[in-house]
């Protein structure tokens, strides 16, 4: 069993992306510009946007954080997304999700402009993707695939199981592993509706486990050999953690860990790379490498 190291393959990845910067900057363009709305005081999120202001710094960026109270209006908000879209200093910026339930998260993404969109959450961005044109990936089925380029995973012809269908990982992952240019493998969808779960998943040479169910996959449900991704982080309480809390992925890790032969921990696996593929976008963003 190897651990897949997410942590060390996106450091990895923001050091090539700074090395980038820097010679777009020494040829005198300017640095990528991200920019984040952040709505109300969410856990989750403030964390996650502190994580994404410190990757912008770690590969050169330049960042802007806008802060709203969860009172906002959805016109107000929408008056803010239209003013990134206009502003030519900006180059892709992010609604962090989710929103306050008086707010239409769909219309919100749906005012992004699309070559801003470096989340991939757009409809245009998702249509091409699904029909394999050049567009921005969202972050973290981009990731998946990344960690498993980098670790010579072979996917051509392979037998793929993801757990989870949600818009953000689960059908998008299962539309790059499947297009010839990305995964190239024989593609199967599981969901809480799956009769057979249990045996699609014991047929698996890949697993990528995205349900947002801690601990649900067990050792029966992998194959011996088998590379499970996990895409889970839901926080558990634990007495023994400062925090009183620690995250737990989808696997029972040390159940599955050693029937595999490549394996994600949470944390350090999938998550790193999810951010670090948000640099990637902001930088074909930067780049005009799809529009």
């Amino acid at each position: 069993m190897q651990l897949i190291d997410g942590k060390a393959t996106a450091a990895t990845i923001k050091s090539e992306i700074k090395q980038q910067v820097e010679q777009m900057v020494a040829a005198g363009r300017r640095r990528p510009h991200l920019a984040a709305i952040l709505v109300g005081h969410d856990g989750g999120s403030e964390t996650y946007v502190k994580n994404k202001v410190l990757a912008c710094e770690a590969c050169g960026f330049e960042s802007t954080l806008l802060r709203f109270e969860d009172d906002i209006t959805e016109a107000e908000l929408l008056s803010h997304v239209q003013s990134l879209n206009e502003n030519p200093a900006v180059d892709g910026f992010i609604v962090q999700l989710p929103l306050p339930k008086h707010i239409d998260e769909q219309r919100v993404i749906e005012a992004i402009d699309y070559r801003k969109d470096v989340d991939g959450f757009h409809p245009i961005n998702v249509g091409r993707m699904a029909i394999g044109l050049p567009c921005f990936i969202s972050a973290t089925p981009k990731g998946i695939l990344e960690l498993l380029r980098r670790y010579n995973v072979p996917t051509s012809g392979r037998k793929c199981v993801i757990l989870g269908r949600s818009n953000i990982v689960g059908k998008p992952m299962a539309q790059l592993m499947m297009q010839k240019q990305y995964g190239d493998a024989t593609v199967t969808v599981c969901h809480s509706r799956s009769a057979t779960l249990v045996d699609e998943c014991r047929k698996a040479d890949i697993l990528i486990a995205a349900i947002g169910q801690p601990a649900f996959v067990k050792a029966e449900m992998v194959k011996p050999g088998a590379v499970v991704i996990d895409v889970g982080t839901t926080r558990v309480s634990d007495a023994s953690r400062k925090s009183g809390y620690r995250l737990q992925g989808d696997v029972d890790f040390e159940q599955v860990a050693p029937l595999c032969s490549l394996i994600t921990p949470v944390p350090g696996g999938v998550g790193p790379m999810t951010i670090c593929m948000l640099m990637q976008n902001t930088l074909a963003a930067a780049t005009r490498a799809y529009y």
